[in-house]
């Protein structure tokens, strides 16, 4: 196998992070965006789209979008388990990681590309949009600390990958500005226990 990452993505800390949390080790390549390998006919032909991350397996299969890659990863490591030990956990934390998918994470990186000077020559950079979607961030951050009352992690007891999800939303929060309130203690205190863990900086 063989990860083609991009380190600043936050979905390629997502399957780096997963990864880390299984403990077990899968080559990785580093992609150069100023290289413009990733719009390469070689890597095209490996993901239409272009992006990272994507797990290239031994036998030339391509499987790119992070949660399908982990998905893949979920099932030939099983061990410890992130999507769930039964049919109700696999359903709470698929509802979990794709409430923080599309309700914190995607409006965080939509306030990056529409705002950052990197991505001006790439997309039609649209900065009320970006405005918006902050709005809609800090919104999602209030219900999710209410959510975590007496709680440790988003879903279960255990850390799972609607909690990796979150932590690399939060992570590209701060990076633009976007910061989880002061007196949102469930969130600041469950976003203490993620980024202490050891996988953190993965």
């Amino acid at each position: 196998m063989k990860l083609y990452d991009l380190n600043p993505s936050p979905n390629a800390r997502r399957v780096r992070i997963f990864v880390a949390e299984k403990g077990v080790e899968i080559p990785s390549k580093e992609v150069d965006l100023a290289t413009g390998y990733n719009k390469s006919e070689e890597y095209l032909a490996k993901n239409i789209m272009g992006r990272m991350p994507m797990l290239e397996l031994d036998d030339g299969t391509c499987i790119s979008e992070s949660h399908a890659i982990c998905r893949y990863l979920e099932e030939e490591y099983p061990e410890p388990p992130l999507m769930g030990r039964n049919q109700i956990e696999r359903a709470r934390i698929e509802m979990w990681n794709r409430r923080m998918e599309l309700e914190l994470l995607q409006p965080l990186v939509n306030i990056f590309t529409h705002t950052h000077p990197m991505w001006k020559d790439s997309v039609r950079q649209i900065p009320e949009w970006a405005d918006s979607c902050r709005e809609r961030a800090l919104g999602a951050m209030g219900w999710i600390n209410d959510a975590l009352e007496g709680k440790e992690f988003l879903v279960t007891d255990d850390y799972t990958v609607a909690d990796i999800t979150a932590q690399c939303a939060v992570l590209i929060g701060k990076g633009i500005g976007v910061r989880v309130p002061e007196n949102y203690d469930n969130l600041n205190a469950w976003w203490t226990r993620v980024a202490s863990r050891p996988t953190a900086r993965a």
